[in-house]
């Protein structure tokens, strides 16, 4: 299971060193760096801390959903679906980029109808 890149996005959007997230979390940062680098499994019970931390779900941290919080895909149409799977993979600079051309785009379409 590769989801060690997603541990990193997660430490990364919150501007958390791994340094600061072992002080946090209370483990050695050889352990989580080898984590994070994918060179050892991250076990079940340091998953459920991680997605504590991140309040997300383990789906997410364990890489086999792209919504951090779980959301209901019966909601929402294919196509919808794909746009917020797109969305939740981004990092939070470029989710805020993304809001700002969206609010672009329906400015101008209100213009235009």
């Amino acid at each position: 299971m590769q989801h060690y890149y997603r541990i990193k996005d997660l430490r990364e959007d919150k501007d958390l060193t791994q340094e600061a997230l072992c002080k946090k979390l209370y483990m050695h940062k050889t352990t989580y760096t080898n984590y994070e680098q994918g060179k050892h499994t991250v076990p079940l019970d340091f998953a459920v801390t991680l997605a504590d931390f991140y309040d997300v779900s383990l789906d997410y941290i364990a890489g086999r959903s792209n919504f951090p919080k779980g959301a209901d895909k019966s909601a929402l149409s294919n196509d919808e679906m794909n746009v917020v799977e797109k969305y939740s993979s981004l990092t939070e600079r470029n989710k805020g980029k993304l809001e700002q051309f969206l609010e672009q785009l329906i400015e101008n379409q209100s213009h235009t109808v």
